[in-house]
């Protein structure tokens, strides 16, 4: 991400580097390669074996070949389709698109979450301190504690401490990567329904319902708006590395004793850096918090429940009952216990200068339920700088070729040429070099509401310059990775 910071008295104006669609090599992704690679094979084969002749007689099937190579659909080849739409039809075959929560009397892990998909050897532990939360992915080797925060409109924050607050992101962000021991860091902020326990509680502990006149409007508001509220939850998770920080966790006791001891200083260092940030951490997630946490976002309807049964203030949930009961998977939808979901990939950012606020449309759109994550990955130094390296040195090849066959020079490429110029004028500098993933998750009661739901989204994303793409055939594993706050790869 750029930013002009030109006039310091006003707001920054931020823009994104161009993503490219460069391909491996010759402009074709590793699926087009392969086909190509097979097809020129088995075109050697029949040359060999039936000449000419029997070469002229599969036209069809090279057509078919080439169709998968240049065709596009949804701005990708059909090449790049073929492995998502074969998983999905091999797991349809199978029955795996519907899942079920099955009661067992065998014995199970503690703290396992029972999710589908890859996310079922999930679990949640405990430090030994008994302070905070984890949880332990043993195959991906990370330990990801979460942290709700909360922070003043930014909306309504003057420029100068918007800026500082952007300032102060991005030296966190910046400090997480230098670290080398963080593999992801996840930002998700979502809405919730909300029964109006919370607010009663909070009424009845800190108010006066026998105050005239406006004792009894708070009652009949409470009574009346609290079932329909929608608050805003924002959570930050924090993966740490177990292979990348093994020196560390071994200096502190090693196992998950000394994981613990690393993430808390990490935990630690993160809450200095997010309050000058302008964010305010509430504290880490128990092990149960988190619990609640995945709970709620496969059943939204649960929260009246974990509300009315908290003792702590926060929502709390069994983590053998985080999972969902039931998950139906759909080409470009899931339904879980008590809703329908459809998840979005933010395939473009603006890469025309906005305002920071660019995404406020999309995260205050009235009566819509969603969740946005958005996923850092930290890379070293020396590996950005490879790939921007890289990056070059295929843009002007690619120019060199163009100019040889006596093709126009592409817009595209300079554009690109000068992105990745920017990017490595910062790493120079010192700058951090993180990979964004952004994921939309939009949620209603039914089909119906989610139809409408999507295109209220959809229509709000243009207005804030991004581009989404729905996930068909992918829409169970991205649900995990993008409704969960887990930092899950991707």
């Amino acid at each position: 991400m750029h930013s002009d910071a030109s006039l310091p008295d006003g707001p920054v104006a931020v823009k994104f580097p161009y993503r490219s669609r460069r391909g491996v090599l010759l402009g074709l992704s590793v699926a087009q390669l392969v086909i190509v690679a097979l097809t020129g094979l088995a075109l050697l084969a029949v040359l060999m074996n039936a000449g000419v002749t029997g070469a002229l007689k599969l036209i069809p099937l090279w057509a078919i070949v080439l169709a998968a190579v240049f065709v596009r659909h949804r701005g990708r080849p059909l090449a790049d389709w073929a492995p998502i739409a074969l998983r999905y039809a091999l797991r349809r075959l199978r029955g795996q698109l519907i899942w079920l929560a099955r009661p067992s009397r065998r014995p199970r892990r503690e703290g396992l979450l029972h999710l589908p998909g890859t996310a079922a050897s999930l679990r949640v532990v405990a430090s030994p301190s008994g302070q905070f939360g984890a949880v332990h992915d043993p195959h991906h080797g990370t330990l990801t504690a979460l942290v709700k925060v909360s922070s003043r409109a930014f909306a309504l924050l003057d420029p100068a401490t918007q800026n500082s607050n952007i300032a102060g992101w991005g030296r966190t962000l910046a400090a997480l990567a230098r670290t080398g021991h963080i593999a992801r860091i996840q930002v998700l902020e979502r809405t919730v329904p909300d029964s109006g326990d919370a607010l009663k509680r909070y009424w009845s502990e800190h108010g006066n319902a026998d105050t005239p006149v406006a004792g009894p409007i708070y009652s009949d508001l409470l009574a009346a708006a609290g079932p329909a509220a929608a608050p805003h939850e924002a959570y930050v998770a924090l993966a740490l590395d177990l292979k990348a920080a093994r020196r560390l966790i071994n200096q502190a006791g090693g196992g998950l004793s000394g994981a613990f001891t690393v993430l808390s200083q990490t935990a630690s260092s993160f809450d200095q850096a997010a309050r000058n940030s302008g964010l305010t951490p509430t504290g880490w997630l128990s092990a149960n918090e988190i619990a609640a946490v995945v709970r709620t976002a496969y059943d939204p309807k649960a929260s009246a429940a974990l509300d009315q049964w908290s003792t702590t203030g926060r929502p709390q949930a069994d983590p053998a009952a985080a999972g969902p009961v039931v998950l139906i998977e759909n080409a470009d939808r899931i339904q879980t216990d008590s809703a329908h979901h459809a998840v979005f990939w933010i395939e473009n950012w603006p890469r025309v200068e906005t305002s920071p606020g660019f995404l406020h449309k999309v995260l205050f759109t009235s009566g819509v339920r969603r969740a946005l994550s958005l996923s850092y990955t930290p890379k070293s130094l020396d590996a950005a700088l490879r790939d921007v390296q890289r990056k070059k040195a295929t843009v002007i090849a690619d120019a060199a070729e163009r100019q040889r066959k006596g093709q126009v020079d592409s817009e595209e490429d300079a554009v690109e040429y000068a992105d990745n110029k920017q990017r490595e004028r910062q790493l120079i500098s010192g700058h951090a070099d993180v990979g964004l993933t952004g994921l939309l998750t939009v949620s209603a009661d039914t089909v119906e509401e989610l139809n409408a739901a999507c295109a209220v989204i959809e229509t709000a994303a243009t207005d804030s310059f991004i581009d989404l793409r729905s996930l068909t055939w992918q829409q169970a594993e991205a649900f995990t990775k993008a409704a969960l706050p887990l930092a899950r790869p991707h």
